[in-house]
């Protein structure tokens, strides 16, 4: 069997498991040629302490978000490794999960990277967990990183130099 990965995405929330995913997704669009696709989504509701307060942000807060999320996104990388691959990246408003299969069905994405908090248990059940769920509903590969898992050493291709 030829595996065959074009488009990989990388969906981000900025946290340090994010950071340890993104560097498995670097080196699967560096190894494969493949596009990497960026995407963070700005949750729709954000919990106020006081119960009198809306819990729907404001539109122009919103779009504020967004506008600070897709700018973040575009600084993300170092600007050598993105001038020699093709980098898409993208912030949108929702729920994550919906958005993250949303767009992998629209980009028609081959493989998504993602990092898991490693939460188990009653915190899992509480909070859920954006990357098991992406492993039960997407419809390509999720490749689920834990910030204190395992780290594979990925050996060069021939005539490159290691360490790569």
């Amino acid at each position: 069997m030829i595996i065959s990965i074009r488009r990989i995405l990388f969906p981000t929330d900025f946290s340090e498991p994010a950071n340890e995913a993104k560097q498995y997704a670097l080196s699967l669009a560096d190894r494969f040629g493949a596009e990497l696709h960026l995407l963070h989504v700005v949750p729709l509701v954000i919990p106020y302490p006081d119960a009198a307060s809306p819990w729907i942000m404001a539109e122009n807060e919103m779009q504020r978000q967004v506008e600070a999320s897709d700018r973040r996104l575009a600084s993300e990388l170092d600007s050598t490794w993105s001038q020699q691959h093709v980098v898409i990246h993208k912030a949108v408003m929702g729920l994550a999960v919906d958005e993250i299969l949303s767009y992998a069905k629209e980009q028609e994405i081959d493989l998504i990277v993602v990092g898991t908090h490693g939460h188990s248990g009653l915190a899992r059940l509480l909070i859920g967990s954006v990357a098991e769920k992406l492993v039960r509903t997407a419809s390509c590969p999720v490749l689920t990183v834990h910030p204190k898992g395992h780290q594979f050493l990925i050996e060069p291709k021939a005539g490159e130099p290691a360490g790569r």
